[in-house]
């Protein structure tokens, strides 16, 4: 029940009952309502803003674990990446070695990625320096990788054709132990026979009597078998593939053709003393991608440690050379 409120009057010394207008009634509801709108919009703002729904204190949970989960993986990629590059380290230094490759350039290793910018979808957001810098590093790896990836195939296929490396690097001696006088003059500064001063003698000389069988030292296919090279006289040169060339050199008897394939232990000449020669020898060169080589590195198939000793000591002698 709705109370009543009365006025006193003080001309009539009377109380007198209040009659509210409608209007003020209306208007008296609508301010209520105004002012209740107005506070629960000022309560709502303030916990809009700085209190968080169950909703939203959810999604922050989740954002946070996926930071922590952005921050252990940017530490799982450094440790990806160190493993990777002692990898690529062992390519370079042992593998790619042991088969003679060269290793490959930092700069293709190392290469970045030109263009637009690759992350620009990942900017604008409160983690994105993470988010950018997980996805940078992923990139390199996955190009290292694939890079890597090239290089043990490369490995792989120089390791399947090592049976073949290895049968055609020369590996013995032109002329049998037992055929031999002896190791007249090996690689290095010699004094020329004919003009008496200090030369570059490119290989070694193995002195033996007229007609000694001379052997290919590798496997590989006769390149040239004439006598039309000056100083050499007739001589034989050997393509073994894989940068290797051996040469075998004042032959009294050519027993090869061009173009023909020939094995390690084959007969390929006689010792002579045609050419530039003082005397009957067979002159061996090795050369490695034109570059000649010292011969006295390359007898492991035919000499005991003991012979090869004695062999290095008289190579080593700077006498006088016999072309």
């Amino acid at each position: 029940m709705s109370k009543v409120k009365y006025r006193y009057n003080t001309k009539s010394l009377t109380y007198e009952k209040v009659e509210i207008s409608w209007q003020r009634k209306i208007f008296s509801i609508l301010s209520y309502l105004l002012t209740g709108v107005v506070l629960g919009s000022i309560f709502f703002l303030i916990a809009y803003t700085y209190i968080d729904s169950p909703k939203e204190k959810e999604l922050k949970r989740e954002n946070k674990k996926l930071q922590l989960k952005y921050e252990f993986l940017n530490k799982q990629l450094d440790e990806v990446a160190a493993v990777l590059n002692d990898i690529e380290d062992r390519d370079d230094n042992i593998y790619r070695v042991i088969f003679e490759a060269e290793p490959i350039q930092e700069n293709i290793r190392k290469a970045g990625f030109g263009g637009i910018n690759r992350y620009n979808e990942l900017e604008g957001f409160k983690n994105s320096e993470l988010m950018v810098e997980s996805s940078k590093k992923m990139d390199i790896i996955l190009k290292q990788l694939y890079i890597q990836s090239k290089s043990f195939d490369e490995v792989a296929e120089m390791a399947m054709k090592k049976k073949e490396l290895l049968a055609s690097i020369p590996a013995i001696q032109p002329v049998s132990n037992k055929d031999l006088k002896r190791m007249a003059s090996g690689f290095g500064y010699r004094i020329d026979p004919h003009y008496k001063t200090r030369s570059f003698h490119a290989g070694m000389d193995f002195t033996a009597p007229r007609g000694t069988p001379i052997y290919a030292t590798g496997d590989g296919v006769i390149l040239r078998a004439d006598e039309n090279a000056q100083g050499y006289g007739l001589h034989v040169r050997i393509d073994h593939g894989f940068g290797y060339e051996t040469l075998y050199a004042h032959m009294y008897k050519i027993k090869a053709k061009i173009g023909q394939k020939v094995k390690r232990g084959d007969i390929i000449g006689l010792v002579g003393n045609t050419g530039k020669s003082v005397g009957p020898h067979c002159h061996y060169e090795v050369r490695k991608n034109g570059e000649p080589l010292n011969p006295v590195n390359f007898y492991f198939n035919d000499l005991s440690p003991e012979q090869y000793e004695e062999m290095v000591k008289m190579a080593n002698i700077p006498n006088q050379s016999l072309d």
